[in-house]
């Protein structure tokens, strides 16, 4: 994906600034270098999981769940960390699952079981040992910074950020031992900040700071770390916490009560829910980027997954002055129905 939308970008601003013929020339090596590359990266990867062992987190539903049975199906071991080890999700992998799936109990906000997972792994590894832990397991939550606690920060942040270095830590030595892989999974708010996903972001945010220390830390030792990084696949999760209005207007004091007009709290309740249900229906984007990022000789360092339509916004986001991609909410007509509503 990433080659073709820079084939496209270097053929016109090649054909903006130079000839006809220049433009030709020039994008058609531009682009037969980009297609070589992605050759050669396409080759010599692993066909197969056969005698390594792979932990993912979170694999009661969503990413981690749909991934623990494709490397199941590839051959890995694999160690699948689940909330609710009893849970109709857990127990799925188990009933259609080969006997190299083993479900344990992982929540990643608890030392005690961090430890237990560890004692399990090595206990259970293959004869090529640790291949790499995907660090999936997260929560989502929305709503503006005036209506949370630092408690609800703290939360969020145990789990998306410190459960991944929790894990993280005590299992780097069995990867590394392997010359194998570590995958986190971030978010497109990690660096695109957006009304009412004020502690989302911070977590996700901080979880890629520590995934890029560690890739550069971990290059001396032959350990890849890659950051998914996927768009709106609320529908395809169910992550995003579906909250009735009136519970969030409960919450709150007078001194709130007068600033926010329940009106709006209604409508932001709707259009995050409308928001999330418009988003991708499956997984398949994001478990493919997985699995390249597990099985290809060099994955990439992150894996944006967007629609077209938004992908070549959300590459150059990044590196956008600060009133431009504000302007995008600027811009919106949430944004002024809200301004509209506050005090009223």
């Amino acid at each position: 994906m990433k080659p073709v939308l820079l084939s496209m970008t270097v053929l016109l601003i090649s054909y903006s600034c130079l000839g006809d013929h220049i433009c030709m020339y020039f994008g058609l090596v531009i682009c037969f270098v980009l297609l070589a590359n992605t050759v050669r990266q396409a080759g010599n990867g692993l066909s197969d999981g056969v005698g390594r062992a792979v932990l993912v987190t979170g694999c009661d539903s969503g990413f981690g769940h749909h991934l623990a049975k494709k490397l199941d199906s590839m051959g890995f071991t694999v160690f699948a960390g689940c909330l609710c080890p009893e849970g109709p999700g857990a127990q799925s992998l188990v009933e259609e699952g080969s006997d190299r799936m083993k479900v344990l109990q992982l929540d990643v906000t608890k030392d005690e079981h961090v430890s237990l997972a560890k004692d399990f792994v090595e206990a259970n590894l293959p004869e090529k040992g640790l291949y790499a832990v995907v660090n999936n397991a997260g929560i989502s939550d929305w709503g503006e910074t005036e209506w949370s606690t630092a408690e609800d920060f703290q939360k969020m942040a145990d789990i998306n950020l410190f459960g991944a270095i929790r894990v993280t830590i005590p299992f780097l030595s069995l990867v590394r031992a392997s010359k194998g892989r570590m995958l986190y999974v971030s978010s497109i708010f990690s660096f695109f900040n957006c009304l009412n996903m004020g502690a989302y972001s911070v977590s996700k945010r901080g979880l890629e700071a520590f995934a890029d220390c560690l890739r550069v830390e971990m290059a001396s030792f032959g350990v890849k770390v890659s950051i998914i990084q996927p768009g709106n696949f609320g529908a395809a999760t169910n992550i995003l916490c579906k909250k009735a209005p009136q519970h969030i207007w409960d919450e709150f004091d007078d001194a709130r009560k007068l600033m926010f007009n329940q009106e709006y709290i209604e409508m932001a309740c709707e259009y995050f829910h409308s928001v999330c249900a418009s988003g991708f229906k499956d997984c398949t984007l994001v478990i493919n980027a997985m699995l390249h990022a597990l099985t290809a000789p060099k994955p990439q360092t992150r894996y944006l997954l967007v629609s077209w339509t938004d992908m070549l916004f959300f590459y150059i986001c990044p590196i956008l002055p600060t009133c431009i991609t504000d302007s995008v909410f600027l811009m919106s007509s949430m944004y002024h129905k809200r301004k509209v509503m506050l005090y009223s």
